[in-house]
């Protein structure tokens, strides 16, 4: 025996035909509940949009304090009027934020079909997830 075949171990792996699955019951309960491939691309881009850290801290500002002008956004976020204005025409084009003008002043919140449990829940949730983590790590 070579050095090689001692080291290499012997892994079982199931053996079935090509497209037959393990789990039908599964995987039938499983696609069943799937979303579609365009409604999960639709998800993820607005996701993405959602995962810059200046455009999640302008949702958030805006869910604390109802509505903001760009230069309020921007002092409030300690960034500048550029980044506040771009993150809020982008949460614009995605229908996650309205604006209001009145005389020069634009103001912005929350679209109103914002989704209350992702404001209330996922999003409070998601940012404690890592934090957790970070804890059990040590």
């Amino acid at each position: 025996m070579t050095s090689r075949e001692q080291t290499a171990p012997v892994v079982a792996r199931p053996v079935r035909a090509s497209g037959t699955p393990i789990d039908p019951e599964g995987v039938g309960h499983a696609r069943d509940r799937l979303p579609s491939a365009e409604d999960a691309a639709r998800l993820s881009s607005l996701l993405s949009i959602m995962a810059d850290p200046v455009r999640l801290r302008i949702l958030y500002a805006l869910d604390v304090s109802e509505e903001l002008c760009v230069g309020d956004l921007a002092l409030a976020l300690e960034v500048t009027e550029d980044q506040a204005t771009y993150g809020l025409r982008l949460l614009r084009t995605a229908g996650l934020v309205i604006a209001r003008k009145q005389g020069r002043v634009v103001y912005y919140r929350l679209a109103q079909d914002f989704p209350e449990p992702l404001r209330e829940h996922c999003m409070r949730q998601l940012i404690e997830l890592p934090r957790h983590a970070a804890d059990q790590d040590d």
